[in-house]
């Protein structure tokens, strides 16, 4: 077995893993890894074939996230996903912090190398009908180019880092999942998302409080009658599910955050009601 860092050639091999997980991601979210600044993403090869893969993300100088811990299920117990995460942790260099979304399976694998929690998420996902959602007129609207600088702006305090190129890459994508809230130059809220094989992901949603969180969602599913939706809630904003759960959510499954080396809070967790997915943070 070789470990080596992943090409644009190997985005199938990459995919064919996410199948075989039921993971949901596509040909765009690889490329995230492949081509955002300070990003990559290390594969485990035998004879050719693809059989792991550990992807990393550089949030500036505030943290770096991990994540797309696939091995082929032909291949576990092997050791391999230690292996493609101790690589992973070796291409990012000395790090202050670094950190995760855990599944279940895969928390013993990253307390093994030094990860802690630090707090819960729980994902949710719904087939929308849109007449059980009410938009407020004029509560929200849908994301212009020109939202964009005082977005980013907002987002870096609010996440705790700059990712900016990530958020600019889901609006291009999916611009239809982008809405804001406020008054004038004053921001209360915003919502990003994207595509995926399984479902969409709505996330990140950013707001002041669980009402204009509401709003925002009630804006985007009232135009998306019949899609299906995953959002994942962290645990300082579980007071909205009640609603979400009265409008078609159930909970699916938890995460678990983690992070290795400088333990402090980071952003303003308590305004994060949905992230971007455990891929991104």
């Amino acid at each position: 077995m070789i470990l080596r860092p992943m090409a644009h050639a190997d985005i199938a091999a990459g995919l064919r893993l996410c199948r075989a997980a039921q993971w949901n991601q596509l040909e765009d979210d690889w490329r995230c890894f492949l081509e955002l600044k300070g990003s990559g993403c290390m594969l485990a090869e035998r004879d050719g074939s693809v059989i792991g893969t550990a992807a990393f993300l550089r949030y500036g100088s505030s943290f770096s996230w991990i994540s797309m811990m696939l091995v082929d299920p032909r291949e576990r117990g092997a050791g391999i996903g230690s292996r493609l995460l101790e690589s992973a942790l070796d291409a990012l260099g000395p790090q202050s912090c670094v950190r995760l979304d855990a599944t279940p399976l895969g928390q013993p694998l990253y307390c093994r190398h030094g990860f802690v929690p630090e707090y819960e998420l729980d994902r949710a996902k719904a087939t929308v009908a849109a007449e059980r959602f009410h938009p407020l007129p004029g509560a929200a609207r849908p994301m212009e180019p020109e939202d964009l600088h005082r977005v980013l702006e907002f987002d870096r305090q609010v996440f705790g880092a700059d990712r900016r190129e990530l958020l600019v890459s889901l609006y291009r994508r999916a611009p239809k999942f982008a809405w804001i809230a406020g008054q004038g130059t004053l921001l209360a809220g915003y919502s990003f998302g994207r595509p995926g094989y399984l479902y969409n992901q709505l996330g990140p949603i950013i707001a002041e409080s669980a009402a204009i969180a509401r709003e925002l969602v009630s804006h985007c599913f009232f135009r998306h009658d019949g899609v299906s939706f995953a959002i994942d809630v962290p645990e300082a904003a579980r007071e909205w599910v009640p609603w979400m759960e009265s409008v078609g959510f159930e909970v699916e499954r938890p995460f678990l955050r983690m992070s290795r080396g400088e333990i402090r809070s980071h952003g303003l967790p308590e305004r994060q009601f949905g992230i971007a997915g455990p891929e991104f943070g």
